[in-house]
């Protein structure tokens, strides 16, 4: 039997009142693609942050073994130095710097005292073919989309001469190309002889990809799974995850949909003064009381777009066009008009654009409704808690305290966290812009459960999302954009991924 080229044996890391990993052990072979899964604070990150060198050792009791020997990483530079090298969900590029500078970055190639622009120009343009991204390295990374910036991170990582290359949720932002793509390129260094461990909540990708997957649940491993033994597989993966059987990934609902409009939407154009150009070029569409109603698209298709300019216009982009809400013509100058005629927006960037991190659940529960708990301006602390704890109930929010720091929750819970702040304003219209990205098959659930018990009450959703299965699982109707349009409409009986996706690209 062939020695594993890491071992990672009863790993123990403890935070404040939570024990994220409780003797947590696996081993990854040599060459292989070796998949982490599980729900969202299962502690998967945390796994891969103390082989990393982010908790250094002494912060969590266990041992790691890289090629039969004993590590003792005490920061990120230890860990890469013995060959490892990790890739965040959150990309760690400097926007204004060009590709070459990124890729280097730490590890400049000097001459004297001087970079040498020549050799790092060169080893970088050697660094982007592995990764088959063809562009000029002088390229600032702004310019980029996200999945050539993911391509950049891994050429940065390669860049190092690593054994065992780490990927935290690597496609939660990319298209379905772009996913292909970067699965694709795994394999070809898997082919070189690079190991891979990678985080996923897209249990398909998973599949397609894994030699081997390992299993964890509420910090512990449930079990390791051999592909080439036939034992990966969705219904397994999903049972082993949650601990139970999940026979639908979208739960049912009876679907009454009322003839009255809450929404309508005529001759919508959106033009952008940064950009110095139209995103939305005259849009129609209606939203009915109690319906869920998805709208499809590529990246860059303008989706996003089209629910800021809605939810009053907070990128001062120049709109023409008409919102009719109930009947009434309605103008948003800010999102404060939205929210207050009944509009709600959660961003489909839950860290940056949804929630203040630093601070608790309590206070991102209230934040955008603290007048309905204030008096001549002084919010009732008492009141505040209440609401805050109401919700942590309802949307079931795994945190030990409403006074827990947000930061700290994993990401299904930040992602029902952002929900109940909107919530909590009593919308008649919300609008979830990738309601699940990144989160865990069982977070899921408990999301998609919670749209059907608001759409059965009354309220009525716009669902953005970029799953082509959740869109189809979740819609009564869709409507699909394409290059600043929409360019179809379809009822859910109708409704295939080869019509959207001939829509969504014409």
């Amino acid at each position: 039997m062939i020695a594993p080229i890491l071992e990672m044996r009863n790993i123990t890391k403890t935070f404040p009142g939570v024990r994220a990993l409780s003797e947590v052990s696996f081993s990854v072979a040599k060459g292989e693609i070796h998949c982490l899964v599980g729900e969202n604070g299962a502690g998967k990150s945390t796994l891969m942050k103390v082989l990393s060198g982010v908790y250094p050792h002494g912060d969590y009791s266990g041992d790691i073994l890289l090629e039969a020997q004993s590590q003792k990483f005490r920061n990120i530079a230890d860990s890469e130095h013995a060959g490892i090298g990790i890739i965040y969900q959150e990309l760690a590029l400097v926007p204004d710097m060009t590709v070459y500078d990124n890729i280097l970055l730490g590890h400049e190639l000097k001459s004297g005292l001087t970079v040498n622009l020549n050799e790092t120009i060169k080893q970088a343009t050697e660094m982007l073919a592995k990764v088959r991204l063809q562009l000029n390295p002088s390229t600032k990374v702004r310019d980029l989309g996200v999945g050539k910036q993911q391509l950049v991170e891994i050429a940065k990582a390669l860049c190092r001469d690593i054994k065992i290359l780490i990927l935290d949720e690597p496609t939660a932002a990319l298209n379905e190309d772009d996913c292909d793509n970067l699965l694709d390129i795994l394999r070809g260094l898997k082919r070189d002889g690079v190991t891979s461990i990678m985080i996923s909540h897209k249990l398909k990708e998973v599949i397609h990809i894994a030699d081997t997957v390992t299993v964890l649940r509420d910090g512990q491993t449930v079990c390791t799974l051999d592909a080439s033994r036939g034992e990966v597989s969705e219904g397994v993966l999903i049972k082993h995850m949650v601990g139970r059987e999940i026979d639908d990934v979208f739960p049912k609902r009876k679907k009454k949909i009322s003839d009255e409009v809450v929404m309508q939407v005529r001759d919508w154009t959106v033009y952008s003064h940064g950009l110095g150009r139209t995103l939305l070029s005259d849009v129609n569409f209606d939203v009915h009381k109690g319906e869920i109603v998805g709208f499809a698209g590529l990246m860059g298709s303008g989706r996003t777009e089209l629910a800021h300019s809605l939810f009053g216009n907070p990128d001062g982009y120049r709109l023409n066009g008409e919102i009719k809400i109930e009947g009434k013509v309605s103008k948003f100058t800010e999102p404060r008009n939205a929210i207050d005629a009944g509009i709600a927006y959660a961003s489909e960037d839950r860290k940056k654009n949804g929630l203040i991190l630093i601070q608790d659940v309590k206070q991102n529960v209230t934040l955008a409704n603290l007048k309905a708990l204030a008096t001549r301006g002084v919010v009732d602390a008492n009141g505040e808690a209440k609401v805050a704890e109401e919700y942590r109930t309802a949307l079931s929010i795994k945190t030990p305290s409403i006074n827990q720091k947000v930061l700290n929750l994993s990401g299904g819970n930040q992602q029902k966290v952002s929900i109940a702040k909107w919530l909590f304003v009593k919308p008649k219209l919300l609008i979830l812009d990738e309601p699940t990205r990144g989160i865990d098959v069982g977070a899921k659930y408990e999301i998609y459960t919670l749209m059907n018990k608001l759409v059965d009450q009354g309220m009525s959703i716009i669902m953005i999302s970029s799953e082509l299965p959740e869109i189809l699982g979740m819609s009564d109707r869709i409507y699909i954009v394409s290059s600043g349009r929409i360019t179809g409409e379809l009822p859910i009986a109708e409704a295939t991924q080869e019509k959207i996706m001939q829509l969504a690209t014409s």
